[in-house]
Order: structure tokens, then sequence, then C-alpha cells
């Protein structure tokens, strides 16, 4: 049975992991509303990092909002793409979407993104 939780190790925390991805990224996944970057690491386990800037979304209920709703599409799909450092940024009309749009969007980058992994790590 797969386990579903998000825990601490599969968070980017440091800023050198997110330099890391944002370093030539060679996976990217991109709608009008979100960009995905995404990096082979040297674990077992994908990891997560999700920037929502002020500027994309003036209120921090609203910054909340979408990183929750990002970082539970992940932890539902995580079992999907393993081994990759990946990058979650919002992009301008982000806080147009409500939650079941924004909770689709995701679905359907991380459907797309897992594809992108499996060619990548095929070469």
């Amino acid at each position: 049975m797969t386990q579903n939780t998000y825990p601490r190790a599969l968070r980017l925390l440091a800023p050198a992991d997110f330099q890391f991805v944002f370093d030539n990224p060679p996976v990217k996944a991109v709608t009008k509303e979100v960009t995905v970057l995404a990096k082979p690491n040297s674990l077992s386990h994908p990891r997560l990092g999700v920037t929502v800037s002020k500027k994309r979304a003036r209120l921090a209920v609203e910054r909340n909002r979408i990183k929750r709703i990002m970082r539970e599409s992940f932890r539902l799909q995580q079992h999907n793409l393993s081994g990759f450092d990946i990058i979650v940024i919002a992009k301008p009309g982000i806080t147009d979407l409500d939650n079941p749009a924004l909770h689709d969007l995701m679905n359907y980058l991380w459907r797309k993104l897992s594809k992108r992994c499996k060619q990548y790590q095929s070469r």
C-alpha cells in the first residue's frame, strides 16, 4: 500500500536546495498560472518546494491557501515522481482560481511532469 504522507524529508527547506533546482532544471511543466521545475536528486523519493510571492497573491490567506492545495495534491501524487526535486512557482492569475480548479490544474501538472520525468530518466 502506498503511503501518502508529507513528512519533513519530502520538503525542500534550504536555499541551496532551491538553488540546485533553479540552476538549469532539465524537466519543466508550464501553464498560464503555474510553472513546475524538476531536477533529479540522489534520493529515492521526491522533494517539493512551493513559492508564492506577495506580488502574485497579496494576502497571506491567499498565499497559504494556494500553497496548501499544491502540497496536498503533491502528497497524493508523490508516488509517481520518485527521485526528483521539484519547485512549484505561482504566476499571475493564480488567485483567480478557486480550490477545485487549482486542484485540477495541479493534478494535470503532476501527470505532465511525471511523464516528462520518466522520459528524462529513460535517456
